[in-house]
């Protein structure tokens, strides 16, 4: 599905956070949170600069060629780029995903169930679509709690393509009748 508005000006919002397509300003804090061990465990390690460059570029590059890609995720009260939240479907990937992926000062509140379930709302609403996963490490408990809080459930292992083949996923997910049935009332979001 094609998208009706300007991608520079597409923006989620929840009652924290402003979700928007990721732009050349995001480098350096997000060249940050790639460097840092712990939040990138279960999102591939950690990057140097030139390849968190690359990373978001492919992005960005995904948002104009797909039409949906990540959204780059903004503390309302402080601007500040808390970290990546959104669809994601690369080549060979299992799947439609929402992920996401959080700056560790950040963990514990509520960040990354806030930006997802405005982004799975966005993508089964703009986007079409009918089936969401998540592709969680079976050691990665936050997501997994993250996925529960969404209604989602494991559906069991997965596999991912090249170069992450070798990487141990579940693939939680929910339909689109699922998602618009069970979601608990304090999720329901009006379309941007």
């Amino acid at each position: 599905m094609a998208l009706t508005t300007s991608l520079d000006d597409l923006r989620l919002e929840t009652a924290r956070l402003i979700l928007r397509v990721p732009q050349a300003t995001d480098l350096d804090p997000w060249c940050e949170f790639m460097t840092d061990p712990e939040a990138c465990r279960y999102i591939g390690g950690t990057m140097p600069r030139a390849m968190t460059w690359r990373a978001m570029m492919t992005v960005i590059g995904a948002w104009h060629s797909q039409g949906f890609a990540m959204f780059s995720v903004l503390e309302k009260a402080s601007g500040r780029w808390v970290g990546r939240v959104g669809p994601w479907m690369p080549e060979g990937w299992p799947g439609s995903e929402i992920g996401w992926a959080i700056v560790r000062d950040c963990w514990g509140r509520g960040f990354a169930t806030e930006a997802a379930v405005v982004t799975m709302a966005w993508a089964f609403e703009h986007l079409g679509w009918t089936d969401v996963i998540h592709s969680i490490s079976p050691d990665n408990h936050a997501s997994q709690s993250v996925a529960g809080k969404l209604g989602s459930q494991n559906r069991g292992p997965g596999r991912l393509p090249p170069p992450y083949q070798g990487d141990r996923v579940d693939i939680w997910g929910q339909t689109r009748e699922q998602w618009l049935a069970h979601r608990p009332a304090t999720m329901r979001i009006s379309p941007p």
